[in-house]
This record gives structure tokens, C-alpha cells and sequence, in this order.
């Protein structure tokens, strides 16, 4: 049996600002070891007792982040970007029987630490069918669309109670509490390492492939803090304005919905400029 791990890097133990997070920086420096730290403890988990195949997807920025000379042996990774389910890589394993979301967070206009969906301030909200959704709803949608169950989530509270609402079964392990979007009450990597560990434990009796879940047609609408990228975003076929600052778009599948998500938040990126946004 195979269990993906999705690895986001927001929701980490003890990553609470932006410079926690970004390639490069000093605080990513440091933060990678804790980040693959978690990791590890959740491998820890499910492999306890149990013959279970780990494949890890980075799922953060660059997707280069984790520290595969210190991740646990019995893993495999899946890194870089540009890759078919981006955040889902591995999904479409058919003997995937389950997935993690580790390190995840909450989503664009939600209170959290590091709340955003995709982009860091450009989007501040996304809905699915009608529903707010955060990247973990969407990311949940594909999984399902695959027979795949979600889990375990683990983040800050808010994260948790956010997973609530798309993973009601899943076990939810918060590392951190929120207090602000880039302050939390952390608990150390000693205590959340057992915490991920004996959450994992229990996670694994969920990982049971179920019937694929097709209740398509699925709506995505997209929200951003300026006008000018929605006339960015509708150069892409069917995606179209429905808002002053909002666009959106129907597909059959959520395999196609994520992708064209995907594409709307690349387009919108390389459509801001570093001073004027």
C-alpha cells in the first residue's frame, strides 16, 4: 500500500513569517531541517508496524525544499515543479491508497498563519462551487476524483478547522495555534514530532481506496486585489470575467479544474509589477 504525503511548508512546526518560507532566505534555511523534520515523523507513523510504501510530493514554492539527504530512507520524493497535479503529484498512482496534507494552511481572506491559496496576497479568495475554498478543499476535490481519502492534515488550528469542512474523517494534528497571519503559539519539534507521529499511526487504518468521485461540472471562481489581472487571467480559453476584480471558469473535472487554476494564478503572477503590484 502506497500513502502520499502532499508537503506544504506554511503550516510547518514553528514557521510563522514570510521569510520562513522563501527560497533563499536565512529563515528558509533554518526552517528546511524542521520542515523535513515533519516529514520524517510522519513516515515514522506510517510505517509503524505497517508495510507502507511513503512517497512524498513537495508541494511548496520551488517544490526544492525538503532535504532528501535527511529524509527517511524507506521515502521516495517527488521534486520540482511543473509537474501534471502540481500540489497532487502522485495521486494518480493506482496503488495510492491514501494522502497527507502536511505543513498545509488556511486559505486567501481566512484568519491564519500565512493564509493564502496559491499566491501569497494576490488572490485573497477562491470559491468551489460556491463554497470558500482553501488550497486543501481543492487539493481534496482531485484526491477524491481518484478514489484517494484524505487522511491527515496537519498546520496551524485554523488549518484544522478548516479541513473540518472538506475531511471530516481525517486526523488533524495542529502544530502551531494561531494568533495573527504571521504569529502563532508553537509547540517545539520534540512535542510536535510525537504528535505527528502518533497521529500518522492512527491516519493509516483510513488509507482504503474508495469509488472514484465525479460530480462535475465544477465551478472555480477567483478573486484578486487588483482589476487589471482579470483582463490577464481571460486570455485563457473559458476563463472569463465575473467581477469587477474576479474571474471564473467550468470544467467537467477537477483534474482540469486544477490545472486551469494552475494556469490562472501563473498568468496572474507574471502579470504584477514588483512596485505597483
Amino acid at each position: 500500500m502506497k500513502i502520499l504525503i502532499s508537503a506544504d511548508m506554511e503550516g510547518a512546526t514553528a514557521v510563522t513569517h514570510p521569510g520562513d518560507v522563501l527560497p533563499g532566505t536565512p529563515g528558509w534555511e533554518r526552517m528546511r531541517p524542521v520542515f523535513t523534520g515533519d516529514v520524517n515523523a510522519v513516515l515514522a507513523g506510517l510505517r509503524d508496524g505497517t508495510a507502507v510504501v511513503p512517497l512524498v510530493n513537495e508541494a511548496h514554492w520551488s517544490m526544492r525544499n525538503l532535504l532528501l539527504e535527511q529524509l527517511d530512507a524507506e521515502a521516495e520524493m517527488i521534486t520540482g515543479r511543473h509537474k501534471e497535479l502540481s500540489m497532487m503529484e502522485g495521486v494518480q498512482d493506482p496503488e495510492v491508497a491514501g494522502v497527507v496534507f502536511l505543513g498545509y494552511h488556511a486559505g486567501a481572506g481566512s484568519e491564519g498563519v500565512l493564509a493564502h491559496t496559491y499566491l501569497a496576497n494576490t488572490v485573497t479568495s477562491v470559491w468551489l462551487n460556491g463554497v470558500r475554498a482553501s488550497e486543501g478543499r481543492l487539493n481534496a476535490a482531485v484526491a477524491a476524483e481518484y478514489g484517494v481519502p484524505v487522511i491527515m492534515v496537519t498546520g496551524d488550528d485554523k488549518t484544522i478547522e478548516d479541513a473540518r469542512g472538506y475531511a471530516p474523517d481525517a486526523v488533524g494534528v495542529a502544530v502551531k495555534h494561531y494568533v495573527s497571519r504571521y504569529t502563532a503559539r508553537c509547540l517545539t519539534p520534540e512535542t510536535t514530532a510525537r504528535l505527528l507521529r502518533e497521529g500518522a499511526k492512527a491516519a493509516k487504518a483510513l488509507a482504503v481506496r474508495h469509488e472514484p468521485v465525479r460530480q462535475g461540472p465544477y465551478r472555480i471562481e477567483i478573486e484578486f486585489d487588483a482589476e487589471h489581472l482579470v483582463g490577464a487571467a481571460e486570455v485563457i480559453p473559458g476563463v472569463a470575467r465575473s467581477g469587477e476584480r474576479r474571474v471564473a471558469f467550468e470544467t467537467p473535472t477537477m483534474y482540469e479544474a486544477i490545472r486551469c487554476f494552475k494556469a490562472v494564478t501563473t498568468i496572474a503572477s507574471a502579470a504584477m509589477e514588483e512596485q505597483y503590484g
